[in-house]
């Protein structure tokens, strides 16, 4: 027997509020979760298998038969999402087939490196230092950047206005030691605020929180602001809230990497071949980008719904995307300084990046391409 009206309308309201509170359960554990990690940068196992391109047919197959890169559906890793798109990286690798995967934190994706389940990845400047450290240079290299730019610190203008207003509220982060976590804690403590950077308690809240549940945590009053990549950051501006800070502001010439290109070392060594077909992928989709804005934008637009996401209004995907600088040079300088960024937040011990880098491949394909070469920063390998 069918419900009557007003029965149906409870039972809708009951359903309503399980999935508030289903919600809230969810965002609450994420956060107790990576409050409780230990070390810099914690674990996330939350990764799905995107749709892979098709192989060229005809075309001569590499040392592989298989590539398996990573990357986020996120806007700072567009390189990854227009050259997927447009077919740009199958296109060099030929009859070797690209599997891709999609992450939505550092640390899985590192993990998913030293295990082979990934061979190449788009990732933060944080997990791919941690990564390297922890592995004690053994596992990975950067071997390409791919964008800057693209962080802000958006705040309720309610109830900050200033930096002095910083003190006392709850301010999020995508998570724990993640590239964004860094930043903050790092320019807190030139303010002189005082955080634990495990427990993120102190003269401010830091919370570290998935960037999917942020708008709703800033809607909530949950939170007062967050320091977050785009698109989260333009999001939280369409809800109301206010750019304090863009982080470009803070950095010498505006530019500070926020997405790299990594290999597995040992990837690397067997099949060079194909990390030059990626990188070749790379340049050239980073090309594309800069000759295409809009065309380039709409790609990352539907890229993200392909990856399980979903797509942008004009409203959030026009700022964020201008806010990003999709460029090859890894900014190895800034990498460094991130590193140091880390030591001063008390999230890593003073490292030694020497080896980090191997941009050989990568200069060795801008050459071809009539482009200037990037340097290392001497952290490069001998």
């Amino acid at each position: 027997m069918a419900p009557k009206p007003a029965q149906h309308s409870t039972t809708r309201l009951r359903a309503a509020r399980f999935r508030r509170s289903a919600a809230t359960l969810v965002a609450g554990l994420t956060a107790v979760s990576l409050l409780s990690a230990c070390g810099y940068g914690s674990k996330s196992t939350d990764n799905a298998a995107a749709a892979a391109p098709a192989a060229s047919s005809g075309a001569a197959k590499l040392s592989a038969d298989s590539v398996k890169i990573g990357y986020f559906a996120n806007l700072t890793h567009g390189t990854a999402l227009v050259g997927l798109k447009e077919g740009l990286l199958q296109k060099e690798l030929g009859a070797t087939q690209i599997k891709p995967q999609v992450f939505n934190a550092g640390p899985s994706e590192i993990e998913a490196l030293n295990s082979g389940s990934i061979d190449i990845g788009w990732i933060g400047p944080s997990p791919a230092i941690n990564g390297y450290v922890k592995s004690e240079g053994k596992d990975l290299r950067i071997i390409a950047g791919s964008a800057s730019g693209g962080v802000k610190l958006v705040v309720n203008p309610a109830k900050i206005t200033s930096v002095d207003d910083l003190k006392g509220k709850k301010i999020a982060t995508p998570q724990l030691g993640n590239t964004q976590d860094v930043a903050l804690l790092n320019y807190l403590a030139g303010k002189g605020l005082k955080v634990d950077p495990q427990s993120g308690k102190g003269d401010v809240s830091v919370l570290r929180t998935d960037n999917k549940v942020t708008p709703d945590a800033f809607k909530s009053g949950s939170i007062d602001g967050a320091w977050v990549p785009e698109p989260t950051a333009s999001k939280l501006v369409s809800l109301g809230a206010k750019v304090l800070l863009n982080e470009k502001d803070i950095w010498p010439d505006k530019k500070f990497v926020i997405t790299n290109l990594i290999v597995s070392q040992k990837f690397l060594k067997e099949h060079p071949d194909v990390v030059e077909a990626v990188l070749r992928g790379s340049v050239k989709t980073n090309a594309f980008i800069k000759a295409n804005p809009d065309k380039a934008k709409a790609d990352a637009n539907a890229a993200l719904k392909d990856a399980g996401t979903s797509s942008l209004d004009a409203s959030i995907l026009d700022p964020a995307w201008q806010d990003i600088d999709f460029i090859d040079d890894p900014l190895a300088g800034t990498l460094q300084a991130e590193a140091d960024h880390a030591v001063t937040a008390g999230l890593l011990k003073k490292p030694d990046l020497t080896g980090i880098y191997d941009l050989s491949l990568l200069n060795k394909v801008l050459t071809a391409a009539g482009q200037p070469t990037v340097a290392d920063a001497g952290l490069g390998t001998k």
